[in-house]
């Protein structure tokens, strides 16, 4: 799947990657992604080496 929509959200500071999908997820979905997209950055964000890797890629599906 390639998606290149954004998401427009902020990121508390010293949230792990978990906190933060919990927070993504729901301005994804406010935002009109469809369930399969979503759950693509789920998997993506859950299979990353560690939080900060996890946290970069939210921080593509995010808007600037």
């Amino acid at each position: 799947m390639n998606i290149r929509k954004k998401v427009t959200w902020t990121l508390p500071p010293g949230t792990n990657r978990y906190a933060a999908l919990d927070l993504w997820v729901p301005a994804a979905e406010d935002e009109g992604w469809s369930e399969d997209e979503v759950q693509y950055v789920i998997n993506e964000v859950v299979e990353a080496a560690d939080d900060k890797a996890g946290l970069e890629v939210l921080d593509w599906y995010t808007r600037k």
